[in-house]
């Protein structure tokens, strides 16, 4: 399953890079492959190289805040709701 989507993914990359930035910007086309070593170099500078699901990583649990907000009375998450209104509600 992981191949046809990366061959599916390197074809939208590929498109779009051709249709749109090389319309907005100055940049030249690329090949097929190019697309592909484009996103595989995308996904190790800012994805790092685990695949998957967040929730499928093992001893990944979510976002920091979730244990923190699972752990809190409700009147802590009252006070923690009301305190961001006034602080990005204003």
């Amino acid at each position: 399953m992981f191949v046809p989507i990366l061959l599916a993914v390197t074809g939208l990359v590929y498109w779009l890079w051709n249709t749109v930035l090389v319309a907005v910007a100055p940049l030249r086309p690329v090949t097929y492959w190019q697309a592909m070593g484009l996103l595989v170099l995308s996904r190790i500078l800012f994805g790092g190289m685990r695949f998957g699901r967040p929730g499928e990583r093992p001893g990944w649990g979510g976002p920091p805040w979730r244990e923190k907000w699972r752990s809190m009375t409700d009147e802590e998450r009252e006070s923690f709701k009301a305190e961001w209104r006034r602080r990005h509600h204003s």
